[in-house]
């Protein structure tokens, strides 16, 4: 059986058609960019049709806003990092000027049945820190309190119960170390998860 839909060789296009469509495809291109794309996009005008068009100054709103959103990008990282340095890079120096650093942390503790813990910040007195943890297995008792051996000062409570988890803000009230002590009174191991941020210059777990 003879295929009767296919083209004879006078019905295909010669290389030279082929040829001159393309450059002509090519050409056509080249004008838009300059009269349009280039206006419209990035407000450059090299024929001066963009302008008579106001495609020129859509342009130039585009490269403005552009401009000022990297601008206030940079602006705002460059505030994070100063207000919050170990949140932007872990490990960076304290701000300048400041007793204390703004630090984050996160730490994981498993209790036995039974078994207590405790984690401390240091703070000096007015500074502020922010936590946060929970419980993988039922309810703890805690007791957020702090102490100083300088200031013979051996607890100072700031809140006790028993929960899954907390969140709260520890306002420094003197010089010292402030935090969390844990036990666990149920019958399972259980992790506890508590993440902090804000002034003080040092974490630490004691047993």
């Amino acid at each position: 059986m003879h295929n009767r839909n296919v083209p004879s060789d006078t019905e295909l296009p010669s290389t030279e058609k082929l040829v001159k469509s393309t450059v002509a495809a090519a050409i056509v291109a080249v004008i838009l960019l300059l009269i349009a794309v280039l206006p419209a996009e990035y407000g450059v005008d090299p024929t001066g049709i963009g302008e008579a068009l106001g495609l020129r100054r859509m342009g130039e709103v585009k490269v403005s806003l552009a401009q000022e959103a990297a601008a206030g990008y940079v602006q705002e990282m460059s505030r994070v990092q100063q207000l919050a340095p170990s949140l932007v890079e872990p490990g960076s120096a304290p701000e300048v000027g400041r007793a204390e650093a703004i630090l984050s942390h996160e730490m994981v503790v498993e209790l036995a049945p039974n078994e207590g813990t405790e984690i401390k910040v240091v703070m000096e007195k007015g500074s502020k820190v922010r936590y946060k943890w929970w419980s993988n297995g039922g309810r703890a008792n805690f007791d957020v309190h702090g102490d100083s051996q300088e200031l013979k000062i051996n607890y100072h409570s700031y809140s006790k119960g028993s929960e899954e988890k907390s969140e709260g803000v520890i306002e420094a009230a003197f010089d010292g170390s402030h935090g969390w002590f844990w036990r666990n009174r149920t019958s399972k191991t259980m992790a506890i998860t508590l993440q902090t941020s804000g002034e003080y210059t040092a974490i630490k777990r004691l047993e």
